[in-house]
């Protein structure tokens, strides 16, 4: 049998590929970054053609680094960028528009109209969301409304739609030569479109957005021993290897930090922050601002869903600090230049790029900077925006508690942002428990490949990858209550800040 398993990681800012062995040990890896389109305010883009070359060619130099061919892999998993949508012409392969990203809020008007007319409760009902831009349904919509010849090729059955996992997948398995149109649960309850319970797509929610059903793809489970379909011999892996594993990105953090139990938790800092609490096969509504979504489906066992705090913009604030402000050149410089002041010296930055995600659902804020005074210097500016990550994240957690009942004693952390240690630290003191890091921190793409493997027998059973998780380091809250308290009160102050700066309809 084969010895190592792959993983597409189609994510928001690049797209990497990534091979691990039994003991879900790295063992090659390449990655690249897309453009990021930015037409106008509040616009984000992407371009589809780009990100299915980028998949080819990360895909094709991880094998030669490695010295792996297709034959050495036992199985393809999948995971992206959610809710950032695609609308392409299956004659041609060509999308009909540039891919709408998750963070983008050009649909604002369709999401407060949908509420404005009553239709909110239903889709909280049926699909565990709120009407908000963050959604596929919404930017499908707007594709068919707004671009030239869209509804007349969604009505002839030509246009069809995936979120990132679909567009890869399609073309991997041959695009216009008979490509498979497929998404998984996670991905689908994503859309505003899937009802929860049914785990299908819904004739009454496709009506509210005027989507043909034609256009949307098949919906499977995230772990399929019968492969969505196979790889292509003469595309990038230059071998036929099933795909059998597709996750959204953050239930695929959920699988690879093995949250696998009812109230296990996890916090992904990567372009945004996302926090999901297992719930197990009980489906639980949120009263407190958060999404219930599906967290991952095995083969034909029940679903297990989640509880989801989905934070906008956490990792791209620092990104705004190096390419927008210029005040730092990495990422990785933002930590020493927070740690040249002892406290955010009365600066809270509440960076509402996209609005307010979880708890809040507010289109209408906006990104502010309170509490400057002259004595205020970039380092400041710097740490208050990795306190910005962390009480994010102590909105969601609190929220989670109060809808949940269960009190996290240690959160899991992965992503590009744990690098961070400063930050991991604040995490623990803005929070008040334990922050535990993996050995492996790039525990999306090894989801994706747990998944894939799971479904081949690569991994008998999920004691197995539990016997895999190896922490890293962990990090005690220093703060006393009384700090804590001090500055989430301030922070919950600087929120109120931001909010009614856009008007919507």
């Amino acid at each position: 049998m084969p010895e190592y398993v792959g993983a597409v990681d189609q994510g928001t800012t690049s797209t990497r590929f990534m091979i691990f062995d039994h003991g879900g040990n790295e063992v090659g890896r390449h990655q690249l970054e897309h453009e990021q389109i930015l037409p106008q305010a509040g616009w984000v883009e992407h371009n589809p053609v780009e990100i299915w070359e980028r998949t080819s060619s990360v895909i094709q130099t991880g094998l030669n680094k490695t010295g792996l061919t297709a034959g050495d892999l036992a199985a393809l998993g999948i995971t992206n960028q959610r809710e950032t949508a695609v609308v392409w012409d299956k004659r041609t392969g060509r999308p009909l528009y540039n891919a709408i990203v998750w963070q983008d809020t050009r649909t604002d008007r369709i999401a407060s109209k949908l509420e404005r007319e009553g239709h909110g409760d239903t889709i909280r009902r049926k699909a565990g969301l709120p009407p908000a831009t963050y959604f596929s349904g919404g930017k499908i919509q707007w594709i068919l409304e707004n671009v030239d010849g869209a509804r007349e090729a969604a009505e002839s059955g030509n246009a069809i739609f995936g979120n990132t996992d679909s567009w890869v997948i399609w073309n991997l398995t041959g695009g216009v030569n008979g490509g498979v149109h497929v998404t998984d649960v996670t991905n689908a309850s994503r859309t505003m479109l899937m009802d929860l319970e049914t785990l299908d797509w819904d004739d009454e929610l496709l009506a509210l957005f005027g989507i043909p059903r034609s256009m949307l793809p098949e919906i499977r489970s995230s772990s399929s021993p019968e492969p969505y379909g196979t790889t292509l011999a003469n595309g990038p892996l230059g071998g036929e290897v099933p795909l059998t594993g597709i996750l959204g990105d953050q239930q695929a953090a959920m699988v690879g930090q093995v949250c696998l139990a009812p109230g296990e938790a996890k916090n992904t800092y990567g372009t945004g922050n996302f926090m999901l609490l297992n719930t197990g096969t009980e489906l639980v509504r949120s009263n407190s601002g958060l999404l219930t979504t599906v967290c991952y489906r095995f083969g034909n066992d029940a679903p297990v869903y989640a509880l989801e705090g989905s934070i906008a913009v956490t990792g791209s604030a620092v990104q705004w600090l190096r390419d927008q402000l210029g005040i730092i050149s990495g990422a990785s410089q933002s930590e020493q230049l927070a740690r040249q002041v002892e406290d955010n010296g009365g600066v809270y930055f509440v960076p509402a790029f996209s609005g307010l995600f979880a708890p809040y659902w507010r289109s209408d804020a906006r990104g502010a900077i309170v509490g400057l005074s002259r004595f205020n210097t970039n380092a400041h500016l710097a740490r208050a925006t990795l306190e910005a990550i962390c009480y994010q994240s102590r909105d969601v957690a609190d929220a989670m508690e109060k809808d949940s009942g269960v009190h996290l004693e240690v959160l899991k952390v992965d992503g590009g942002v744990t690098a961070n240690e400063l930050c991991m630290q604040i995490q623990a003191d803005v929070l008040g428990v334990q922050v535990s890091r993996p050995v492996v921190a790039e525990t999306t793409a090894l989801g994706a490949a747990y998944a894939a493997g799971l479904a081949v027998g690569f991994w008998k059973d999920t004691d197995e990858l539990r016997a895999n998780w190896n922490e890293s380091k962990h990090w005690d809250p220093a703060w006393s209550e009384e700090q804590r308290q001090a500055g989430y009160t301030q922070w919950k102050k600087a929120v109120q800040r931001t909010l009614d700066w856009v008007d919507v309809d």
